[in-house]
């Protein structure tokens, strides 16, 4: 049995500010994140509903389009959703790189071009992911909302884009202490007492290093951050969450529990109904079985509805399951 609602977990904490929903794909993040916004946002907080998913679904969702910046939801106060644009995030952030190379080549005295170095990094599949976290980072630094509810990418996706500001941290740690191993070893080569007065590299890694630190406690503050696993009462996504949820601990990203998603009614199928249904029921139940036994914190179990999920009341509907 459920022995603490998401209801409950929100209300016990007063100050939760940011709200990921992940799962394997298909599995309803989207419909559920948007549950949840609308919730928060009917306690009289100013909400933003946003999609790091590169594969959008919100606009398709919510009946307007939200692509691209902050949109105010119709007929609902204090929610805006936004899908960020990922393709203007990327392009961005090349052109942010090519400074950056720019000024290293320069100061380093390295004849090359930075066009050649910046094709190289954004050929990384990895480059698409570091531009949206950065994105998704700007949003929660920018404070202007009251709670952030995030739409995210599949969960193995989730996990490197949350997982980067530790990478990021130790990469820059490392690039720290080599950047001063070789300032040392040229003031010490160089003929000219006269020391650099300014170094533009170091400047960058260390603002960079602050930027992580505070990226770090916002991702690992267990009052104001929860990450909630949605699954289906079936094996994959099952093994899904036992492969990740985890590493969200280990990696100190506060779990806020499961909710289990499009579990078929008994009730209102009746002893009558096709084989195929039966067997699907018996399956659920086999599943959900598993599913009491692998996770101690699961906070909802939300119904099969009749039809998608789409548009205000329908999430409306949802929310009376998911924070019952």
């Amino acid at each position: 049995m459920i022995e603490k609602t998401t209801r409950q977990f929100l209300l016990e904490h007063p100050q939760m500010k940011y709200v990921f929903f992940g799962g394997k794909g298909g599995v309803g993040k989207t419909v559920m994140a948007g549950t949840a916004a609308l919730w928060i946002a009917q306690q009289g907080k100013r909400t933003l509903l946003a999609s790091t998913n590169p594969v959008h679904s919100l606009t398709s969702m919510l009946g307007q389009d939200v692509f691209g910046a902050p949109t105010p939801v119709r007929g609902v106060s204090n929610l805006l959703a936004y899908e960020i644009d990922t393709k203007d995030t990327i392009e961005k952030s090349k052109v942010e790189l090519t400074q950056k190379i720019e000024w290293f080549l320069k100061y380093a005295d390295i004849k090359a071009k930075a066009d050649e170095f910046v094709e190289s990094a954004t050929m990384n599949p990895a480059f698409e992911e570091s531009a949206m976290f950065e994105n998704m980072i700007d949003l929660m630094f920018d404070d202007e909302y009251d709670a952030y509810v995030f739409d995210t990418a599949p969960t193995a996706n989730t996990r490197r884009l949350l997982g980067m500001s530790s990478v990021y941290g130790m990469w820059v740690n490392k690039m720290v202490q080599s950047r001063e191993e070789a300032r040392s070893l040229k003031d010490l080569l160089s003929y000219s007492r006269k020391k650099e007065e300014k170094d533009p590299l170091m400047d960058y890694l260390l603002n960079l290093r602050t930027r992580i630190e505070r990226t770090k406690g916002f991702l690992t503050d267990v009052e104001k951050t929860a990450f909630f696993f949605i699954a289906l009462p079936e094996a994959l996504p099952i093994a899904v969450i036992k492969r990740f949820i985890g590493w969200f601990y280990d990696f100190g990203v506060p779990v806020g529990g499961v909710v289990v998603n499009m579990l078929i009614d008994k009730e209102a199928v009746g002893e009558e109904a096709p084989e195929f249904v039966l067997n699907r029921i018996a399956m659920q139940d086999a599943y959900m079985e598993e599913i009491w036994r692998s996770f101690p914190d699961v906070r909802a179990i939300v119904p099969l509805f009749e039809r998608e999920v789409r548009g205000v009341e329908m999430l409306e509907r949802m929310g009376r399951y998911l924070f019952a």
